[in-house]
Protein backbone atom coordinates (compact mmCIF):
# COMPACT_ATOMS: atom_id res chain seq x y z
CA UNK A 1 0.00 0.00 0.00
CA UNK A 2 1.40 3.67 -1.20
CA UNK A 3 0.18 6.15 1.14
CA UNK A 4 -0.39 9.43 -1.10
CA UNK A 5 -0.16 12.61 0.21
CA UNK A 6 -3.88 13.44 1.36
CA UNK A 7 -3.98 10.12 3.03
CA UNK A 8 -0.58 9.96 4.87
CA UNK A 9 -2.01 14.08 6.63
CA UNK A 10 -5.35 12.42 7.64
CA UNK A 11 -2.62 9.06 8.79
CA UNK A 12 -0.73 11.27 11.18
CA UNK A 13 -3.23 13.63 12.10
CA UNK A 14 -5.45 10.45 13.61
CA UNK A 15 -2.20 8.99 15.14
CA UNK A 16 -1.57 12.39 16.77
CA UNK A 17 -5.00 12.55 18.05
CA UNK A 18 -5.13 8.91 19.33
CA UNK A 19 -1.48 10.05 21.02
CA UNK A 20 -3.00 12.76 23.00
CA UNK A 21 -5.78 11.12 23.98
CA UNK A 22 -4.01 8.53 25.29
CA UNK A 23 -1.45 11.35 26.84
CA UNK A 24 -4.31 12.91 28.60
CA UNK A 25 -5.97 9.68 29.90
CA UNK A 26 -2.82 8.50 31.30
CA UNK A 27 -2.30 12.57 32.83
CA UNK A 28 -5.83 12.37 34.69
CA UNK A 29 -5.34 8.67 35.89
CA UNK A 30 -2.17 10.18 37.20
CA UNK A 31 -3.63 13.55 38.76
CA UNK A 32 -6.51 11.69 40.17
CA UNK A 33 -4.81 8.77 41.97
CA UNK A 34 -1.08 9.22 42.35
CA UNK A 35 -0.13 6.21 40.11
CA UNK A 36 2.46 7.63 37.67
CA UNK A 37 1.26 6.60 33.99
CA UNK A 38 1.53 9.49 32.63
CA UNK A 39 4.97 9.94 33.81
CA UNK A 40 5.63 6.43 32.42
CA UNK A 41 4.11 7.59 28.70
CA UNK A 42 6.78 10.14 29.00
CA UNK A 43 9.47 8.43 30.55
CA UNK A 44 12.85 8.44 28.51
CA UNK A 45 15.49 7.57 31.34
CA UNK A 46 16.03 4.24 29.32
CA UNK A 47 17.47 5.96 26.22
CA UNK A 48 21.10 6.22 26.84
CA UNK A 49 21.71 9.52 25.48
CA UNK A 50 18.57 11.27 25.91
CA UNK A 51 18.66 10.20 29.77
CA UNK A 52 20.97 12.94 30.46
CA UNK A 53 18.89 15.60 29.25
CA UNK A 54 15.66 17.44 30.96
CA UNK A 55 13.28 17.90 28.30
CA UNK A 56 9.82 20.38 28.82
CA UNK A 57 7.11 18.07 29.08
CA UNK A 58 5.63 19.34 25.37
CA UNK A 59 8.83 18.08 24.00
CA UNK A 60 8.55 14.65 25.76
CA UNK A 61 4.79 14.43 24.73
CA UNK A 62 6.16 15.42 21.31
CA UNK A 63 8.36 12.32 21.40
CA UNK A 64 5.25 10.07 22.61
CA UNK A 65 3.22 11.97 19.54
CA UNK A 66 5.93 11.10 16.83
CA UNK A 67 6.09 7.32 18.27
CA UNK A 68 2.08 7.16 18.38
CA UNK A 69 1.80 8.50 14.41
CA UNK A 70 4.72 5.76 13.49
CA UNK A 71 2.50 3.14 14.86
CA UNK A 72 -0.89 4.24 12.70
CA UNK A 73 1.31 4.22 9.83
CA UNK A 74 2.48 1.13 10.58
CA UNK A 75 -1.43 -0.23 11.53
CA UNK A 76 -2.78 0.80 8.50
CA UNK A 77 -0.76 -0.36 6.12
CA UNK A 78 -0.39 -3.94 8.24
CA UNK A 79 -4.15 -3.82 8.23
CA UNK A 80 -5.18 -3.11 4.52
CA UNK A 81 -2.20 -5.90 4.09
CA UNK A 82 -4.42 -8.35 5.45
CA UNK A 83 -7.21 -7.31 3.11
CA UNK A 84 -10.03 -6.90 6.11
CA UNK A 85 -12.88 -5.30 6.19
CA UNK A 86 -14.24 -6.54 9.77
CA UNK A 87 -14.79 -3.56 12.23
CA UNK A 88 -14.09 -6.10 15.28
CA UNK A 89 -11.27 -8.10 13.34
CA UNK A 90 -9.74 -4.43 13.07
CA UNK A 91 -10.28 -3.26 16.51
CA UNK A 92 -9.34 -6.67 18.18
CA UNK A 93 -5.97 -6.27 16.03
CA UNK A 94 -5.15 -2.63 17.36
CA UNK A 95 -6.19 -3.52 21.06
CA UNK A 96 -4.15 -6.50 20.72
CA UNK A 97 -1.07 -5.01 19.27
CA UNK A 98 -1.04 -2.48 22.07
CA UNK A 99 -1.70 -4.57 24.60
CA UNK A 100 1.63 -6.16 24.01
CA UNK A 101 3.64 -2.79 23.07
CA UNK A 102 2.13 -1.88 26.76
CA UNK A 103 2.80 -5.44 28.16
CA UNK A 104 6.46 -4.88 27.03
CA UNK A 105 7.20 -1.50 27.38
CA UNK A 106 5.83 -1.24 31.33
CA UNK A 107 9.04 -3.60 32.26
CA UNK A 108 11.46 -0.46 31.57
CA UNK A 109 9.74 0.96 34.81
CA UNK A 110 12.77 -0.57 36.73
CA UNK A 111 14.99 2.00 34.61
CA UNK A 112 13.96 4.88 36.18
CA UNK A 113 13.10 5.90 40.13
CA UNK A 114 10.62 8.19 38.80
CA UNK A 115 7.90 5.81 37.23
CA UNK A 116 5.65 3.12 38.95
CA UNK A 117 6.92 0.38 40.55
CA UNK A 118 7.13 -3.00 38.22
CA UNK A 119 5.21 -4.62 41.64
CA UNK A 120 2.33 -1.71 41.02
CA UNK A 121 -0.64 -3.60 40.10
CA UNK A 122 -3.10 -0.45 40.10
CA UNK A 123 -0.12 0.99 37.92
CA UNK A 124 0.06 -1.86 35.32
CA UNK A 125 -3.77 -1.72 35.07
CA UNK A 126 -4.22 1.86 34.47
CA UNK A 127 -1.38 1.11 31.81
CA UNK A 128 -2.97 -1.41 29.95
CA UNK A 129 -6.52 -0.07 30.19
CA UNK A 130 -5.33 2.82 28.39
CA UNK A 131 -3.68 1.25 26.04
CA UNK A 132 -6.79 -0.77 25.19
CA UNK A 133 -8.34 2.98 24.90
CA UNK A 134 -5.86 3.57 22.64
CA UNK A 135 -5.83 0.59 20.35
CA UNK A 136 -9.95 1.19 20.43
CA UNK A 137 -9.39 4.43 19.23
CA UNK A 138 -6.53 3.90 16.42
CA UNK A 139 -9.13 0.47 15.27
CA UNK A 140 -12.01 3.36 14.65
CA UNK A 141 -9.89 5.35 12.92
CA UNK A 142 -8.25 2.58 10.57
CA UNK A 143 -11.89 1.79 9.73
CA UNK A 144 -13.41 4.61 9.52
CA UNK A 145 -10.87 6.55 7.77
CA UNK A 146 -8.40 4.81 6.27
CA UNK A 147 -10.81 1.57 4.89
CA UNK A 148 -13.25 3.22 3.04
CA UNK A 149 -12.50 2.75 -0.89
Amino acid sequence: MKLGKTELLKVILDGIIAGLVLTIFFKVIQFTTGYKVYTLLLNIDYIPVLKHFKFPEVIEVAFHLVVSVVLMIILVVFIHQLNTRSTTRIIVICISINLVIGALYFPTTTLSERTPSITSFPSIGYWLLGHTLYGYILGIFIKNRHLTR
